[in-house]
């Protein structure tokens, strides 16, 4: 507040001002809110605002048309026109920026500086010049950013930042990369750089390598499909799945049915073979008896 050459001015209590109605605490600063509130916010029963940008605009076109327009409540004149008769000759004294603001709020505190011309402060590091090791100094810590300085022999020095310890809020340390993300990288880039014309896809008279041979020209080996066919072991085994497929014993066929069973299982064990044999050879036979009986 003396940079800012402000003078603090504590509340008076009741009664320390003679007959005029002295504020408590914040009252004077919570009274024009709440006279806008109760005149201004009303309104909004009848027309409420769309947007945040719409308020605001309300709310100026209030206060500088209609609030500071009304009567001072005790001068003779409106609040706009008291408040610039009130104004020093010098005129407003505008504000600092938030920077210099930063500056000029800090907190004082004497601390010992190590013979590494480092301070801690809470697991944070704070390396100072070098002049300070070992020596005792006035730190002024920032109550609104990172930024420290330092009084020593009279003189200001900094601003410091921290060199180790935790992170700052709202800062991040950047995971660190493996060999196998940087040659991710490279890869990536070099694929970027590649380039192929669409004449390759395309077919358009290119050749990447010689030609290749006719198709027509290697020799080929024909599949034998029934050498990869299923063969029963033996002629048991083919007996037993005939006469499953039948669904009767062999021993309950005619000696024709038997002799033929025989002959087939002599020429071939393969299993689509014989299965299709005898269904085609029964199924002839059935047909057969089937006419005789009508």
């Amino acid at each position: 507040m003396q940079a800012l050459a402000i003078e603090w001015q504590t509340h008076l209590p009741a009664g320390k001002d003679g007959t005029r109605t002295t504020a408590r605490s914040k009252g004077k600063v919570e009274r024009p809110f709440r006279t806008v509130k109760e005149a201004h916010e009303t309104l909004y029963h009848f027309h409420k605002p769309e947007t945040e940008q719409q308020a605001n605009e309300w709310l100026s076109h209030y206060l500088v048309h209609t609030y500071n327009q009304q009567r001072h409540r005790s001068e003779s004149r409106t609040r706009m026109a008291d408040w610039l008769a009130m104004l020093p000759d010098d005129g407003l004294r505008e504000m600092c920026t938030w920077e210099q603001f930063c500056r000029f709020a800090r907190e004082l505190e004497r601390r010992k500086v190590g013979i590494d011309a480092r301070i801690t402060i809470d697991g944070t590091q704070y390396e100072l010049d070098p002049g300070m090791a070992g020596d005792h100094a006035i730190l002024l810590w920032g109550l609104f950013d990172n930024e420290l300085y330092a009084e020593y022999e009279g003189e200001r020095f900094g601003p410091y930042y921290p060199v180790n310890g935790p992170i700052p809020l709202r800062r991040y340390r950047a995971v660190k990369r493996t060999k196998a993300d940087e040659r991710a990288d490279r890869i990536r880039l070099l694929a970027d750089q590649l380039g192929l014309p669409i004449a390759a896809l395309s077919g358009t008279d290119v050749r990447l390598t010689d030609a290749p041979t006719s198709a027509a020209s290697i020799p080929r080996q024909p599949f034998d499909p029934h050498a990869h066919e299923y063969h029963y072991p033996t002629v048991i085994a083919a007996k037993l799945a005939i006469a499953e497929e039948l669904a009767k014993p062999l021993a309950k066929l005619t000696v024709e049915d038997k002799t033929f069973i025989d002959q087939m299982l002599a020429e071939t064990l393969t299993r689509s073979l014989v299965l299709a044999r005898v269904r085609e050879n029964f199924r002839h036979k059935n047909k057969k008896g089937s006419q005789h009986a009508s």
